[in-house]
């Protein structure tokens, strides 16, 4: 299996594990270990789900990303139903699928679904979501699995998770990021903050000119905040007065907020230089605390 795995990417082929074939339904041994693991199937052994609602593909996308599969691999695994022993059919990604057979790929990565294991894959993916040393992306695919296989709202999800519905937008929103982005996340050669900048990009060309950058020069999550203020400004029209706003606005007061576990806004003066620092506290001892975390010991 080395040699499939190696177009995978570190992060996504360190997860892959050989699909447990005895295991049909929840109530059989090692039924939880299939649900939570993703596994590298055979393409011969899945068949096309028959409601797939979704009949034409458009043949040069297809193509596009079946060049993309073939350097980098499946970014994102398709989800099967296991239907019996060694042959499944086909949930979401027929795609990917597709693109997988163009790109000559024996092999996909996928989630399998079992018989009756609703209950115990939104159990398990809230249980994985927990982990620590889950990357950006895999947290991002948990929470549109919930989304998608379990029937759940943005705003169930966050309750599920215990975090904020903006936290759970922001990584969901990395799913839309082209896959050699998503492929470098993955692998630890950007950041969540340098591919959340990048998340706002229409343009997936920019995209990509901006990411081979900061990996060639090793830019900094400000720095490439600030090419994207750039690239947006020069798009609309603006003179690139911004970079300063921008750093101020999204990177220091988040560095701010960090450090003294508090809301920061900062407020700029229209046509001027200077502005104000708005920290928020709720009661006087928020506000003893905040103080002290400026005082020199």
């Amino acid at each position: 299996m080395g040699e499939k795995r190696k177009a995978l990417g570190k992060g996504l082929a360190a997860l892959l594990k050989d699909p447990n074939e005895d295991v049909q339904t929840v109530e059989e041994k090692g039924a939880d270990e299939v649900i939570r693991s993703i596994s590298e199937l055979p393409i011969e052994r899945i068949q096309a789900n028959p409601y797939q609602p979704r009949t034409f593909f458009d043949e040069e996308s297809l193509n596009e990303l079946a060049v993309s599969i073939r350097e980098l691999g499946v970014i994102q695994p398709i989800t099967v139903r296991r239907i019996k022993k060694k042959k499944y059919e086909l949930i979401s990604g027929e795609r990917r699928l597709r693109a997988s057979k163009l790109a000559g790929l024996s092999h996909i990565p996928a989630y399998i679904r079992l018989a009756d294991d609703q209950g115990m894959l939104e159990m398990a993916l809230v249980e994985n979501i927990q982990r620590k040393e889950l990357d950006a992306v895999e947290v991002a695919l948990s929470y549109q699995r919930l989304m998608d296989e379990c029937g759940i709202t943005q705003e169930e999800v966050s309750q599920r998770v215990g975090k904020k519905r903006s936290t759970v937008t922001n990584y969901l929103r990395l799913l839309k990021l082209p896959p050699i982005i998503q492929a470098g996340l993955r692998d630890q050669m950007l950041s969540m903050g340098h591919a959340r900048a990048l998340v706002n990009i229409v343009d997936e060309k920019d995209q990509l000119s901006i990411y081979k950058t900061l990996i060639t020069n090793g830019l900094n999550v400000r720095q490439v905040e600030d090419e994207v203020q750039r690239l947006n400004d020069e798009k609309t029209g603006k003179k690139g007065r911004r970079s300063s706003t921008l750093r101020v606005n999204r990177s220091l007061s988040g560095e701010l907020s960090e450090l003294i576990g508090s809301g920061v806004k900062v407020k700029e003066r229209q046509g001027n230089p200077g502005g104000e620092l708005v920290i928020s506290f709720k009661d006087d001892q928020e506000l003893e605390r905040i103080l002290s975390s400026f005082r020199s010991e």
